[in-house]
C-alpha cells in the first residue's frame, strides 16, 4: 500500500530526486547527461529517468495508460521545469521550510497514514524511497504552496457585491460534481494553423475516448497538456458555480461518465468528464450558549498564581454567588466582561479547543471545575444547546470560496505562464512523436 498523502505531494514524491556529487575527472562513472537548462540551472538525465521510472512504477499495473516513452518524458520534464522555477523564486522572496515546521508536516503524514514514523520509513522504503528524499519532496511541496498562497493573497479579494451577485443569479450550495479535463494548449500569439491543429487533436482525442479505444484516464495521461495529465486529468470536487460558464450549461444536462464537446478557453481546447455527482443537503451545527470567568497568566500573574486565584472564584461560585457578578468584578476576559461573562452562542471551538471540550461534557446549568487553555485558568457554565441551520451561511462562505478560487487558480496559472515565459529554457530531448 502506498503512502497517502496530498495529490500535489503524490506529484512532487514522483517527480522528486537528488543531485548527484559532483563527478570529478579521475572518476570511471560516466558524466550525468544534461536534458534541459533553466535559467542557469539545469535537470540532469538521472533526475528525469528517476521520476518517469517512478511514473511508470506507479502505472506497473496498467502501462496501456500510459503515453509512449518520449512523451511521458517531456510531460515529466515540464513539471520539472515549473517546480524549479517556482522553488528558484520562493528562495528569492525569503520563503523558508524550518526543520522544525518539516519534521511536524512528517508527523501529520505519518498520522493520516496511521503509522508511526519509525512505520512511516519503512513503508516509504518499501515503496522504493527514501525518507531523506521524502522530506526533500515535503520540503518542496510546502515551500511551492507558501509561493503560491503568498501570491495569490496580495492579489484575490473577494467583495460582498459579488457574493451577491453570484448567488443572485446562480444556485451555490447544491449539488456539487467531480470532474476530469483534457486540454491541448494553444501558445500565446498562436497562428490560425496552430489553433485549427489543437482544434483537431483535441477533436481526435474526443473520439478516440468515445469509440472506447482510451478511457478518459488514459487519454488524459496521454495527451492532456495539463497540470493534472499524469493524475488522469482528475480535478475534483466542484460546485457548478465553480465551473467556467462555458462548461456550467454542458454539465447540468450531463450524466456521469458522459464528456464536453471541445470548448475553446484562454490556454486552449479543453474537454471535460463528470464523473459523478452527490449532493450537499441542508446544514445544521449544534451551538452552545455559556458564561465565563478568565484568570490571564500574565509576566506579573504566573500560572500558580493563577490557578490559586480562579479556585477561589469557583468556590465562590459553587457557593451561590451570581456568575454575572463575579465575571463583571473579577474576569480578566475582555470581550465579555462587561456582559457578565455572557459568551452568547457559539460554535462549539470557536472559543478554542480547551473550552470546547469543557462544555462538551457539561449539562445545561453545570458548573466546570477551573481548568487551564494556552491564554490562562477558566471556568465556564453551560446554559443551554441548539441546532442552528447555516445552510445560508455556508452558501455565503461556499460563493466567497468559489469566486476566490476561480480568481486564485487563474491568477495563478497567469502567474506560472509568466515565470516560464521569462526563463531562459533548453531542452535538449528529442521532439515527441506526433499523437495519431
Amino acid at each position: 500500500m502506498k503512502i497517502a498523502v496530498s495529490a500535489a505531494l503524490a506529484g512532487l514524491l514522483a517527480l522528486s530526486s537528488v543531485l548527484p556529487a559532483t563527478a570529478r575527472a579521475q572518476d570511471t562513472v560516466p558524466v550525468d547527461a544534461i536534458v534541459a537548462v533553466v535559467d542557469e540551472d539545469v535537470i540532469l538525465r538521472s533526475e528525469l529517468d528517476r521520476a518517469v521510472n517512478t511514473i511508470l512504477g506507479q502505472y506497473a499495473s496498467q502501462p496501456e495508460q500510459l503515453p509512449p516513452r518520449d512523451v511521458l518524458e517531456r510531460q515529466v520534464l515540464d513539471r520539472l521545469v515549473l517546480m524549479r522555477l517556482q522553488l528558484s523564486r520562493a528562495q528569492e522572496t525569503g520563503i523558508r521550510v524550518s526543520d522544525a515546521e518539516l519534521e511536524q508536516a512528517a508527523q501529520s503524514v505519518a498520522s493520516r497514514n496511521r503509522l508511526t514514523m519509525d512505520q512511516l520509513r519503512q513503508r516509504l522504503v518499501a515503496d522504493g524511497l527514501g525518507y531523506d528524499e521524502f522530506r526533500v519532496s515535503l520540503r518542496e511541496e510546502m515551500t511551492i504552496e507558501r509561493l503560491r498562497q503568498r501570491y495569490i493573497q496580495s492579489r484575490v479579494q473577494v467583495s460582498e457585491a459579488e457574493i451577491d451577485q453570484l448567488l443572485a443569479v446562480r444556485e451555490v450550495g447544491g449539488p456539487e460534481i467531480r470532474l476530469a479535463n483534457i486540454v491541448v494548449a494553444v501558445p500565446d500569439g498562436a497562428t490560425a494553423e496552430q489553433i485549427a491543429t489543437a482544434q483537431q487533436k483535441i477533436s481526435g482525442v474526443r473520439d478516440v475516448i468515445a469509440k472506447g479505444e482510451l478511457t478518459f484516464s488514459a487519454a488524459a495521461i496521454r495527451y492532456s497538456d495539463a497540470q493534472n495529465a499524469l493524475e488522469g486529468g482528475d480535478i475534483g470536487w466542484r460546485a457548478f458555480d465553480a465551473i467556467p460558464p462555458a462548461f456550467a450549461g454542458m454539465l447540468q444536462s450531463m450524466q456521469p461518465g458522459d464528456i464536453t464537446e471541445p470548448v475553446r478557453g484562454p490556454n486552449g481546447f479543453q474537454i471535460l468528464q463528470l464523473v459523478e455527482t452527490r449532493d450537499a443537503g441542508r446544514q445544521t451545527i449544534t451551538e452552545f450558549n455559556a458564561q465565563g470567568v478568565l484568570v490571564r497568566v500574565t509576566p506579573t500573574v504566573p500560572a500558580e498564581a493563577a490557578r490559586q486565584k480562579v479556585e477561589a472564584l469557583h468556590a465562590r461560585l459553587a457557593a451561590g454567588e451570581d456568575f454575572a457578578t463575579v465575571a463583571r468584578a473579577d474576569s480578566d476576559d475582555t470581550l465579555t466582561r462587561a456582559d457578565g461573562g455572557d459568551m452568547g452562542w457559539f460554535a462549539v471551538n470557536a472559543w478554542g479547543n480547551a473550552i470546547g471540550n469543557q462544555l462538551q461534557s457539561l449539562a445545561d446549568g453545570q458548573l466546570s471545575q477551573p481548568f487551564q487553555s494556552e491564554v490562562g485558568w477558566h471556568i465556564v457554565r453551560r446554559l443551554g444547546t441548539r441546532e442552528q441551520d447555516v445552510t445560508e451561511q455556508n452558501r455565503r462562505n461556499q460563493a466567497r470560496e468559489i469566486i476566490a478560487q476561480r480568481k486564485a487558480e487563474e491568477e495563478f496559472e497567469r502567474y506560472l505562464r509568466q515565470l516560464r515565459s521569462e526563463a531562459y529554457f533548453d531542452s535538449r530531448l528529442a521532439a515527441p512523436a506526433a499523437a495519431s
